[in-house]
């Protein structure tokens, strides 16, 4: 194993693939350098001298700004260097792409959930939707009501640990005797689903719907006809109050105008016009549970792999992030987007650095015009609330050699590979167009990302992380990709793929890239479950399209 990376020939940093002592000796372009200082793993040191006030360069771009003068071999860190990044200005240049070799694909298909119009399912789930937080009573008792008589709830080890430990204590047991019960590590009570062909039953519990701007409650329609739209969604029950500001017409608006040819049962409840809730709350369950069983006659059946949108997502983000599981994913994704599928890039701010050479990979002037457009609104909003795409990294991401936004938006990037970019969409718009990479603006934040990518119509995420991220999403199965073997060892009921062997030089990107591409298909099959879906994580959160990072 190497001791250090450079990512880019006109990389004047290298990335620390291990600890390095201060003193060690390594080799820069050809010529033996000392280490002044002790430099961590996933952290960067300085191939030159550098004046104060000089640019970075990393990953081939402009990653920071030196804040004093810097030697070379001296670790990079919050007090020598700061976020900067070169300006950009829509497309200038011809985007030339080599296609990756697909014969091993070619004939392959997946074993989805055909829908009338568009692509094809990887999973078949029935929505339960509120138009407003008042409703998350009701949306609750639903849940409580369904899920567990369905077939569709477990007890969790925890719950089993707690019974335990009430039993115990019941019977007598000292506080000695409880400390000593240990928490199992298996259940396996998982009851019959009564319907087969239904992957579950699913609540989008959110906090919106009234108080906000009118903008908040048509964002929030906007997303929420996404999610009844998406291919992995046989039907919806709605549940409204009637007085909120995310009306039903509101909700009926944005279906219309963005899924004009919707086939799919949606059942409406407004409280306000029931008998009461008793009567509304019956109806609901009727008819969600008529729904969900004529839903379950819909049953896989090849589908061609073109049919698969895959977003690509990151969270939890390590040093090793654009080195290892990023690019890996990017390669997934240019497999993908050779065989006439659509992988989807999001997470604006994490593109902040990066943005011409994504602008000159668009197929048309219009189209990155379009992402320009976004990417200055965004930073615009930021700057008018005191903050900006500077304040993006997380603690965490800083600990681990994350130390600019710059620098992690270079790494985060190249999820997206090396595809022609074939379309720009904003908040929830929908991605209509395959055989190459879409842009979607969301947040960076996780949960809101990968809630707008399933919203996008999305059916399956690829979610990288260097430090750990328990984030899955109600419909869409999120495969779980770790940057370092220590990580999956550390958290295996959390990790899918390990692509910790690209660090110690025992597989190439390359070869990750196809294994994580069988992985999805297989995925897209039923055949393998994800360890999100495993553990019900079913993380959903709206964006109020305020500033958020």
């Amino acid at each position: 194993m190497h001791s250090i990376l450079r990512i880019h020939p006109a990389d004047d940093v290298v990335v620390a693939l291990r600890p390095l002592e201060a003193g060690a000796q390594v080799m820069l372009d050809g010529a033996p350098c000392v280490m002044r200082e002790a430099v961590q793993a996933k952290h960067k040191c300085a191939t030159r001298d550098f004046s104060e006030g000089e640019a970075v360069t990393m990953y081939g771009v402009t990653v920071g700004r030196t804040t004093r003068q810097v030697a070379r071999g001296s670790w990079l860190h919050p007090g020598n260097l700061v976020h900067a990044s070169a300006e950009f200005s829509g497309k200038q240049s011809i985007h030339h792409w080599d296609a990756p070799d697909t014969s091993r694909w070619q004939s392959q298909t997946f074993r989805g959930f055909k829908r009338g119009r568009g692509p094809a399912g990887t999973a078949n789930y029935w929505v339960v939707i509120p138009l407003v937080f008042c409703e998350n009573r009701n949306l609750a008792l639903m849940r409580q009501a369904l899920t567990r008589e369905l077939g569709y709830g477990t007890s969790s080890r925890y719950e089993q640990f707690v019974r335990s430990l009430a039993d115990r204590h019941r019977r007598g047991a000292t506080r000695d005797e409880l400390e000593e019960i240990m928490l199992e590590e298996a259940v396996n009570d998982r009851a019959t689903r009564m319907f087969p062909n239904i992957d579950g039953i699913k609540f989008l519990e959110h906090g919106l719907g009234c108080g906000g701007t009118r903008q908040d409650a048509q964002a929030l329609c906007r997303l929420l006809a996404g999610y009844i739209h998406s291919p992995n969604v046989a039907g919806a029950t709605v549940l409204s109050l009637g007085c909120q500001h995310a009306q039903i017409s509101l909700l009926e608006q944005e279906m219309a105008a963005l899924h004009p040819q919707n086939e799919k049962p949606l059942l409406v409840f407004e409280q306000q016009k029931c008998q009461s809730e008793r009567d509304m709350m019956q109806r609901a369950l009727r008819d969600t549970f008529l729904g969900v069983a004529a839903a379950n006659e819909h049953s896989r059946e090849p589908c061609p792999l073109s049919d698969l949108v895959a977003g690509v997502e990151c969270g939890g983000s390590d040093g090793f992030s654009g080195i290892s599981a990023n690019p890996a994913v990017g390669h997934a994704a240019d497999l993908l987007a050779a065989l006439g599928g659509a992988p989807v890039l999001s997470e604006f701010p994490e593109l902040c650095g990066v943005e011409q050479s994504l602008c000159d990979r668009c197929t048309t002037t219009a189209m990155a015009d379009k992402f320009v457009g976004l990417m200055r609104a965004y930073e615009t909003a930021a700057r008018a609330c005191g903050s900006g795409f500077e304040a993006n990294p997380s603690p965490g991401n800083i600990r681990d050699g994350l130390i600019t936004d710059a620098m992690k938006s270079a790494g985060a990037a190249r999820k997206g590979g090396t595809s022609p970019i074939v379309d720009v969409c904003d908040y929830a718009e929908p991605v209509r167009q395959r055989g190459g990479l879409t842009l979607c603006c969301t947040p960076g934040n996780d949960v809101e990302s990968t809630t707008a990518l399933a919203a996008a119509g999305c059916t399956l995420i690829l979610f990288t992380t260097g430090l750990g991220t328990p984030t899955g999403n109600p419909v869409c199965p999120t495969l779980k990709i770790s940057t370092n073997t220590a990580l999956a060892q550390r958290m295996p009921e959390l990790i899918d793929y390990d692509c910790g062997p690209i660090i110690t030089g025992d597989m190439t990107v390359e070869q990750c890239g196809q294994e994580i591409l069988d992985l999805m298909i297989m995925t897209a099959s039923g055949d393998s479950v994800p360890k999100a879906v495993q553990l019900g994580q079913d993380d959903f959160l709206p964006w109020k399209r305020g500033v958020s990072l």
